[in-house]
């Protein structure tokens, strides 16, 4: 798999890249953020996979997940060009009202459409529409 993506060949085609991205938490109190970048929204050709650390987080606060998620994003999305599509873990909007989630702060910080994709339900997400694999129900 290649390694780190800057100006690949996709990119340099005038494709759009497309990445899904996620965060891990460490004892240390840092976080590592993880990035696979796609020729395409089906993530069937990976271009690249990319990790980045940062040494810092803020803590959990409902509501305000990307002043938690968005510095290691940031990290890991750095210095890429080309991003036509980013799939996050985490809600675009709060409520059916358009409170900002984690997705609609990343469009905002990158400049690119955003789709949020949660494990777990967000209380006054009323609006989201559950996606389950199989025959599975979903959770709560």
């Amino acid at each position: 798999m290649p390694g780190a993506l800057g100006h690949s060949q996709d990119m340099e085609s005038g494709r759009l890249v497309c990445a899904a991205v996620d965060v891990h938490y460490l004892r240390t109190g840092g976080a590592r953020a993880a990035a696979v970048l796609a020729a395409d929204a089906s993530f069937a050709h990976v271009l690249a996979e990319r990790t980045a650390v940062v040494p810092r987080v803020a803590p959990y606060q409902p509501g305000q997940f990307y002043l938690r998620e968005l510095p290691p994003l940031r990290a890991v999305l750095e210095d890429l060009s080309g991003l036509g599509l980013l799939v996050v873990d985490g809600y675009a909007d709060l409520d059916p009202a358009g409170r900002p989630g984690l997705g609609a702060r990343a469009h905002a910080e990158f400049g690119i459409p955003v789709i949020g994709a949660a494990k777990s339900r967000f209380r006054t997400a009323t609006h989201a529409v559950p996606v389950v694999r199989g025959s599975s129900h979903g959770g709560s």
